[in-house]
């Protein structure tokens, strides 16, 4: 899907120099096109066409031999599982109605009969019959390449890494507002570079709740629906003050941190203030390639985050998390790490705390290398998006004054939300079910 797609984004000439700023406009945004679609054996009707079926009763599955040459084998007890008819599926829902202690696991079919080779028809033993599609049956193959195909369709795992070489994508504000097609590329875009600046939206608060409504929802946090950056006497988080903010992902104190941040801005100081963005996942996999035991020390040690005040609401947050989140096949999916709220309470053995230190330590400086992080400014009317799992964050120092100088509002989405929306977008944009 993103072989295109990468090569477009690599052709395209954005940068984020204040002077020189290029829009990435619909015609030059990631395609973010199904590879499905580009590929002859999926989409051809040959591929879809059954040559015949067989039913092993000692393997406990149906064998499916494609006019095409390939096999997929489906087990009964699935087959059974995800029955379409009425019955066991609640169509108007997507939803299944069978319940599952009604389930047997062993499970075979009494009978198996191919119809216009498009469509097989199941009877099991209890006389209940089960018909499947082919082209239904066939997006569902259990091989491993038919399996990878599914999640890349699902789920727009690819990312493009990315150091202080970054070309900023950019696009309208109005255009994503108000097109589908150019929403959606927004959405694919975000989704595999990790930021997307958007540009043109007026410089006054709100416009990031009609940004909450164009992709569903915003995130409520303690600090409300969202927030207002700026220098603010007695402030109750670091981010509301003049001073320097070090690269951190915001809310790692909570146990499901935002997967996405909007900040939108709205008044920009003439001196200072400049932000930084550096890619996580890049700098992480630097950091297990330079260092592998710091790697593992990050990615493995639980530690604490705490957050107390007052704002939307009073609040007292206490977290674990590891700095360098990975899944079970050990590839990063989320960074956890804000210095400010890092609790002085760590509960590891004393023998453990230096070492983890020093780990901490070369992640950080590989963050803040010249090699990694990108500096630009944002102005009235840009609001920068950006992965909130994967992009590090921070801001130069600004001199403070006797009025604000410099006032940024934020909210934060989640990747739920997001991709749902992505989704949606997709089946309007592309006509695609």
């Amino acid at each position: 899907m993103w072989r295109l797609a990468a090569h477009v984004l690599r052709g395209t000439k954005v940068h984020a120099v204040l002077q020189d700023r290029s829009v990435l406009t619909t015609a030059t945004l990631l395609p973010c096109r199904r590879r499905g679609t580009a590929r002859g054996a999926h989409s051809s009707d040959m591929s879809r066409a059954i040559q015949k079926v067989e039913a092993p009763d000692a393997e406990h599955l149906i064998r499916v031999h494609w006019a095409d040459g390939s096999e997929s084998r489906y087990p009964c007890v699935w087959l059974r599982d995800n029955c379409q008819c009425p019955d066991c599926f609640l169509s108007s829902a997507k939803a299944r109605r069978l319940l599952f202690e009604d389930l047997d696991v062993d499970i075979v079919a009494k009978e198996v009969t191919l119809t216009d080779r498009k469509k097989i028809s199941i009877t099991w033993p209890d006389e209940h019959t089960s018909e499947y599609e082919a082209e239904w049956l066939k997006k569902r193959c259990f091989s491993e390449a038919a399996r990878a195909e599914m999640r890349e369709d699902l789920f727009l795992p690819e990312r493009q890494y990315w150091g202080s070489d970054l070309q900023l994508p950019e696009i309208p504000f109005e255009e994503i507002m108000y097109n589908d097609r150019s929403a959606y590329q927004w959405l694919c875009t975000l989704k595999k570079v990790g930021i997307v600046l958007l540009t043109g939206a007026a410089a006054r608060q709100g416009e990031l709740v009609k940004l909450g409504h164009r992709i569903g929802f915003l995130r409520l946090t303690f600090y409300g629906p969202t927030w207002q950056v700026q220098d603010k006497a007695d402030a109750n988080n670091v981010a509301y003050t003049t001073g320097k903010l070090c690269f951190h992902t915001d809310y790692p104190v909570l146990q499901h941190p935002p997967g996405v941040q909007f900040l939108h801005c709205i008044k920009q100081t003439a001196a200072g203030g400049d932000s930084e963005v550096v890619d996580g996942f890049h700098v992480s996999n630097k950091l297990k390639q330079q260092n592998p035991q710091a790697y593992q020390i990050l990615s493995s040690t639980a530690v604490d985050y705490t957050d107390v005040g007052v704002d939307y609401c009073d609040f007292a947050v206490q977290c674990k998390q590891r700095i360098i989140d990975v899944d079970y096949r050990g590839q990063v999916v989320r960074i956890n790490y804000n210095n400010a709220t890092r609790d002085t309470v760590f509960d590891i053995p004393a023998e453990k705390v230096r070492p983890f230190y020093a780990a901490l330590k070369e992640f950080d400086d590989l963050l803040n290398s010249r090699e990694h992080k990108f500096t630009y400014k944002l102005k009235p009317g840009d609001i920068v998006t950006f992965d909130n799992w994967r992009v590090l964050h921070g801001r130069q120092s600004f001199q403070s004054g006797s009025e604000v100088t410099r006032h940024l509002e934020g909210a934060y989405a989640d990747w739920d939300v997001v991709m749902s929306r992505l989704r949606l977008l997709r089946k309007r944009v592309l006509n695609r079910d």
